[in-house]
């Protein structure tokens, strides 16, 4: 991606036969709003020792979907964890469950995407998968295709998009 800002409805105007849209279901916490690029997937249920390893690792740009299988008992991100992922080069996290820590989140540079927020954190039991494909929200996230997202909501795609020229 350019870079050219995001904009997500640009982008499916732009390939419609290319994009699918997500289910309305996410808010935007970081302080980039609009962000994008390739999928690496984590599979996790209130444990987040996966997302925890992976933001620890060069993220090249990537954004990291976390499928914590909607559930809101407690979180999967926090600001130490946020932090990280700046240092480390991720362009994001769309997460299918909570965050907390969301006022610090909001003044760090990573765009993350969440259901909501929980002040608990996940107990640390190594468990998750790494680089599967997850489904929520009416779309199958691959690793190495591509997911786009602004505050109109979360788009993804197989082939890497450009913004179109205005």
């Amino acid at each position: 991606m350019s870079n050219k800002k995001i904009v997500t409805p640009d982008l499916c105007d732009e390939y419609p036969d290319l994009v699918q849209v997500v289910d309305p279901m996410f808010r935007n916490f970081g302080a980039i709003d609009a962000f994008g690029g390739e999928i690496v997937t984590v599979k996790c249920h209130e444990d987040n020792s996966v997302v925890k390893e992976q933001v620890g690792l060069p993220g090249q740009g990537r954004v990291m979907v976390v499928d914590g299988g909607g559930s809101k008992r407690n979180a999967l991100l926090g600001d130490m964890l946020a932090e990280k992922a700046v240092k480390n080069g991720w362009a994001g996290l769309v997460i299918y469950g909570c965050i907390r820590d969301v006022d610090v989140i909001a003044q760090t540079p990573l765009g993350v995407q969440a259901l909501g927020c929980n002040p608990r954190k996940t107990e640390k039991r190594g468990i998750g998968d790494l680089n599967i494909p997850v489904t929520f929200g009416g779309v199958t996230f691959m690793p190495g295709e591509y997911v786009y997202a602004d505050n109109n909501g979360v788009i993804v795609s197989a082939e890497k998009l450009e913004m179109p020229q205005a």
